[in-house]
């Protein structure tokens, strides 16, 4: 008897529901069992040839039907009032032993498997899917990418929280995703004929292609991501918390050294993930995608690939979001236009950078053999990674590295600038974000390659206009040579910010960027305000420079403004303002395609990285934005996307001047003022293409 109250105290604390149904299933047979035995026993005149079965039928028909009693009593036998009692008491007891413990078990039943389900306790069969484990700025933005993924695109979000509110998130930034694409289909198409504008609409239109499930959860439970299939997932992304998103952020405030020394939730994450995807009975081929944002976390992430990572199992993927953010930010205030270029190439969206593992001997013989019988794609490089060597390319679909075309060639030719050497830069910076430093990383390496070497010139030059804390904290960037000037001012000192911006405008012949920060470390509600503002300031300089001189050219002073929110997108175009760097975007974008194509990561390290000073040449490849003017000795005369190609390359690996001068280039598209960007795509042997003088060329070069 002891251990028959060990065991049901046992059962009975892990599973009450179970035990409860035990319990109703024994008193109803037992009831039904005696119920019938009365009733076939029972001394009245036509009971005496009634069986057991045949009285456990009255029983349940009494039970289920209490209005069949009288039937049963006459059935019985002659109505009386012993007989009437005993199928009372039967039907009440029934009524609420069977009829109602049962439907309340059911009903209780059902209730919880709506629960379970809503707080994520039942198993999600998938393959092939993506899993990412916590939410923050960034993860609506990875979703809304894969929109433009061909076939059914499936998802699944774990969070510790907030599954009510993701989901409209993420609702709401596919439908906004949509209707703008659609939209921009439709007035690009608005000149057509009625019948064509609605076949173009019908091949043409964005669907939603994404299907996703949020559960609530633990990160680090290795059953609830067994439950969400993480063993077959082709990737999963590890996000780190938001500080403007976080319940930490009062305290991290109160010590801000701890923020920057490192995540451990990350770590925590990553090692229970890795060793669920090492596993052999995992799928094949994994991508673990890991956000760090510290050298602690990143140290430790390389330590766990040197550990767990498997090839052709577990394959981990660091991506250091302020470093890239803070390349990207630099060269887009180098050069504004290659924001709107990388929209595109960054994306799965028109021109898009592609991977096709080959082992090519020598590029420039490559190169040049592709361009004559290929008009689809354009051959860039080959990076090696992992043992295996990849070609990359830029194309609008993977599908059009392997079209071969019959374009002849032609005497289409270009005369480059051999003495090219990229103009001044002046750049001013409002405000702040947690990448500062490596957005000075980032204009560094851009001076070690550029910066004259036979004079004392500088092709850089940097004011910093931000609060007093903030200066102070970067020791008022008194260790990057160029940054010339530094002013303390906050978003309210309107006079200060405007007179310094106007001052650096007018002493510099060459053009002025700004860029204008956003504060990351911002709570949720502030979250762009100061950039907004700054924004303003800035638009009223040049309105007032406009209205002072009609012939200003407003185009000498590029606005480069970062958002965190995608929401404050509009709002920033309203101001006319086509260089929005939503920086979370970038990021996704990144993420998405890393997921697809692995190798690409090293792609863009390559393209985002200038040469250090001390390096042996010009070793790596960049994209830039160069001047007509300046790059050619003659303005190109009107041709074909693929004769423009073939002619800038040929050029630029004239055998004629010794291999280690040469700067083999690819032009990737150009740019009209007033930042129209036309990147080649399609079929390049039938789309043409004039140039003008004060038109940009983008290339893909190593200097």
């Amino acid at each position: 008897m002891k251990k028959f109250r060990e065991w049901f105290s046992v059962q009975l604390a892990k599973n009450p529901g179970r035990i409860v149904l035990f319990t109703i299933m024994v008193f109803n047979l037992t009831f039904l069992l005696l119920s019938s035995l009365i009733i076939s026993r029972f001394g009245l005149s036509g009971t005496e040839n009634m069986g057991l079965f045949e009285a456990a039928f009255y029983t349940i028909t009494m039970i289920l039907d209490a209005g069949c009693i009288s039937y049963v009593v006459e059935d019985i036998g002659q109505s009386g009032t012993t007989i009437a009692i005993v199928c009372l008491i039967i039907v009440i007891i029934g009524m609420v032993s069977f009829t109602g413990a049962v439907i309340g078990y059911i009903t209780n039943s059902i209730s919880s498997f709506i629960e379970n389900s809503n707080t994520g306790n039942n198993k999600i069969r998938m393959s092939s899917h993506i899993v990412i484990l916590n939410w923050n700025t960034r993860a609506s933005e990875i979703v809304n990418d894969l929109l433009f993924c061909r076939g059914k695109q499936k998802i699944i979000v774990l969070a510790e929280g907030r599954k009510a509110e993701i989901e409209k998130e993420i609702s709401e930034r596919l439908a906004d995703t949509i209707a703008r694409e659609n939209a921009a289909l439709k007035a690009k198409n608005a000149e057509e004929s009625w019948l064509k504008r609605h076949i173009l609409y019908r091949k043409n239109r964005l669907v939603n292609n994404v299907i996703y499930v949020v559960r609530e959860g633990d990160v680090f439970s290795s059953k609830q991501l067994s439950d969400i299939s993480l063993e077959q997932a082709r990737a999963v992304i590890i996000l780190g918390d938001d500080i403007n998103n976080s319940m930490r952020k009062q305290e991290l405030l109160n010590n801000p050294d701890e923020a920057a020394q490192g995540n451990a939730q990350t770590i925590k994450t990553l090692m229970q993930v890795s060793d669920i995807t090492s596993d052999e009975n995992s799928a094949d081929d994994q991508k673990i995608i890991v956000e760090i944002t510290d050298k602690w976390t990143a140290a430790l992430v390389d330590k766990i690939i040197k550990y767990k990572q498997v090839s052709g199992k577990c394959n981990i993927v660091p991506v250091n979001i302020n470093e890239i953010l803070g390349q990207l930010l630099s060269q887009f205030s180098l050069m504004p236009e290659l924001n709107l270029a990388y929209r595109e190439l960054f994306s799965n969206k028109g021109a898009t950078f592609f991977d096709m593992e080959e082992i090519i001997p020598d590029d420039s013989e490559y190169i040049t053999k592709y361009l004559s019988n290929h008009s689809n794609a354009i051959p860039l490089s080959s990076v090696k990674f992992e043992g295996k060597n990849y070609f990359f390319y830029s194309a609008e679909s993977e599908k059009d590295i392997l079209k071969t075309s019959s374009a002849p060639e032609s005497d289409y030719k270009v005369k480059l600038n051999r003495n090219y050497w990229i103009e001044k830069k002046n750049v001013i910076i409002l405000g702040h974000n947690s990448k500062c430093r490596e957005i000075m990383k980032g204009f560094s390496s851009f001076r070690d390659e550029w910066n004259y070497k036979s004079t004392d010139d500088e092709i850089l030059r940097i004011i910093v206009v931000d609060d007093e804390k903030s200066l102070e904290k970067m020791n008022y960037y008194k260790e990057y040579p160029f940054v010339i000037k530094t002013v303390s001012a906050s978003i309210y000192d309107k006079d200060i910010i405007c007179s310094t911006i106007e001052e650096f405008v007018d002493e510099n012949e060459e053009d002025t960027s700004v860029l204008i920060l956003s504060d990351d470390n911002e709570t949720s509600d502030n979250i762009d305000a100061s950039a907004l503002a700054n924004l303003v300031y800035v638009q009223d300089i040049i309105a007032d420079k406009k209205a002072a001189n009609p012939d200003f050219d407003t185009e000498s002073i590029d606005i480069i403004v970062e958002i965190i929110d995608p929401k404050h997108h509009d709002i920033v175009g309203s101001y006319s303002v086509d260089n929005i760097v939503i920086s979370n975007r970038y990021i996704s974008k990144m993420v998405t395609q890393i997921g697809e194509k692995e190798a690409i990561f090293n792609f863009y390290t390559d393209i985002l990285t200038y040469d250090e000073e001390d390096a042996g040449g010009f070793e790596s490849k960049e994209v830039y934005c160069k001047k007509v003017s300046q790059f050619f000795d003659e303005l190109p005369g009107e041709c074909t996307q693929l004769e423009f190609v073939r002619a800038v390359w040929s050029a630029s690996i004239n055998p004629s001047i010794p291999k280690d001068k040469q700067s083999p280039t690819i032009a990737l598209g150009f740019v009209k003022p007033g930042g129209q960007v036309t990147l080649f795509e399609g079929d390049l042997a039938s789309n043409r293409m004039k140039l003008d003088k004060n038109d940009k060329v983008i290339v893909y070069t190593n200097h």
